[in-house]
């Protein structure tokens, strides 16, 4: 028969237990996950690969990669499908017909509307035999080498938001973009050049600008680095006049000396080394990202290829020759823009349009053409993924009483992919007769970037950062499938 004392003994140890269970939300408990997961308790998990001392330094990835390096073409504004890539032959005969159909865009939601059928005739091209509109003959030429994705969806038809989602997978501020994704799981081949590169339309930034390609709650490190493509790649690189190289060197040699010692007594955290990394690397910056961007070593042909010496494709010619060469110098993620500012000076085309359409496809076709062309002969597609699309797509009605222009679509639109172990030649998923929305095989952005990080050797659902007591992740917290019908 137990004592009083004995069941006061009893009642203590059961409290005890309690209280080390539950103290802090459980978060012994995390601690204790941790220190299993170090020793490879949990094998089947796993976040980014082993810190280093240096941020950027190279890490190993998950499994073999297909793909080493992205070049991502971003089409600011929202390309219509329905006049691009995604043939529906049964709007022909349909201008001007009002019609019941579901749009939500910048106008809000609709039930109806008049039908704006597509404004350019589609012609069917390569051993594929895909469908292509005239907007875009050269990049025709390349469909058996492009995957094209019909059923895209995103979560707000709002160019704000849906810019934040495409490029960093949450439609609000703060979180990493894709490129610091990338460089923050893999780290750079290139110790000389930023490993995630933005290159902007001359006529401004996107919508919500610097967020789109931030390091969210990541160092710094692992923020995009804007580089334009005539006079100082980079602003602010240069030293102050008058600083000798000399002076230069000893202070890169008083910037390696203090993060050789960071090193030695591992002190504070990774935040001094990515300070340290990104002094180091401003540094380099200053004599190797001229030579990067330098074209002067490209032949007449090449130039020539991708429209360089032709005002009309000259500027996104020029960026996309200098994401080749970028490519070539190990630079893991690159994003050109198609487009910037407001309205029609990018794919905007709430009002006329065959104008909008005819002027930022005119620009990019070739180019976007010779950058497949290029990098397939010289033996870089196989391992460099190229993304093109935007934001979303285009409503099959017309927005206002008259005019062509079309309002933004979330709920079903096309982007396409190429190289880095796609397969060539393929249309997945479809909209509907009129492409107002996706109806066989829908496809998320999260599913995009799972192709993306997939391609690159890095698990989607493993490659994780812990901020704010979570294990964050570019495809969020459910599970998210790869697009497995056009990996090869």
């Amino acid at each position: 028969m137990s004592t009083k004392r004995d069941q006061g003994a009893a009642f203590c140890r059961r409290m005890r237990r309690e209280f080390l269970w539950q103290a802090g939300a459980g978060f012994g408990a995390v601690a204790l996950s941790s220190l299993l997961d170090g020793e490879g308790f949990f094998s089947g998990r796993a976040s980014a690969a082993t810190p280093s001392a240096n941020p950027l330094a190279e890490k190993p990835p998950h499994f073999a990669p297909k793909a080493k390096s992205i070049i991502f073409l971003f089409m600011y504004g929202g390309p219509s499908h329905i006049d691009t890539f995604d043939y529906k032959p049964d709007m022909v005969g349909m201008d001007g017909k009002n019609v019941d159909v579901k749009t939500f865009g910048r106008a809000g939601h609709r039930n109806q509307g008049r039908i704006v059928e597509p404004r350019w005739k589609f012609k069917q091209h390569g051993e594929c035999g895909k469908w292509v509109s005239d907007l875009f003959p050269n990049v025709a030429d390349c469909v058996d080498d492009i995957a094209f994705l019909h059923s895209m969806t995103a979560d707000s038809p709002i160019h704000g938001s849906a810019m934040l989602m495409m490029n960093s997978g949450k439609i609000l501020s703060g979180s990493p973009a894709l490129g610091s994704w990338v460089n923050y799981g893999l780290g750079s081949v290139n110790e000389n050049l930023p490993g995630f590169v933005v290159m902007l339309d001359p006529s401004g930034g996107p919508i919500s600008g610097a967020k789109n390609w931030s390091s969210g709650y990541m160092p710094a490190t692992y923020q995009g680095t804007v580089l334009r493509s005539q006079g100082s790649p980079i602003l602010d690189l240069q030293a102050p006049e008058g600083t000798s190289r000399g002076v230069q060197r000893e202070m890169l040699d008083s910037i390696s000396a203090i993060n050789a010692r960071h090193v030695a007594q591992r002190t504070d955290t990774d935040d001094l080394a990515a300070r340290i990394a990104s002094y180091e690397l401003a540094y380099r910056l200053q004599e190797h990202a001229p030579e990067a961007v330098d074209l002067a070593d490209e032949d007449a042909e090449t130039l020539a290829l991708y429209g360089a010496d032709t005002p009309r494709t000259a500027d996104f010619g020029r960026r996309c020759l200098i994401a080749r060469r970028l490519v070539e110098r190990g630079v893991r993620c690159i994003q050109l823009y198609s487009g910037g500012a407001h309205n029609d000076d990018n794919w905007d085309a709430h009002g006329d349009l065959e104008k909008n359409h005819n002027r930022h496809a005119g620009a990019t076709d070739r180019p976007v053409a010779a950058l497949l062309k290029d990098l397939k002969r010289r033996g870089l597609l196989e391992s460099t993924l190229v993304v093109w699309g935007g934001e979303f797509g285009r409503q099959p009605t017309a927005e206002y009483a008259k005019g062509s222009g079309r309002d933004h679509n979330a709920y079903g639109f096309t982007m396409w992919m190429a190289g880095g172990g796609i397969k060539g030649g393929v249309s997945v998923g479809s909209t509907d007769e009129l492409g107002s929305a996706a109806v066989e095989n829908p496809m998320h952005v999260k599913n995009l970037h799972a192709t993306i990080l997939h391609q690159l050797g890095l698990e989607p659902n493993r490659l994780s950062y812990f901020y704010s007591g979570l294990d964050q992740k570019l495809v969020g917290v459910e599970h998210v499938d790869p697009i497995k019908e056009i990996i090869a």
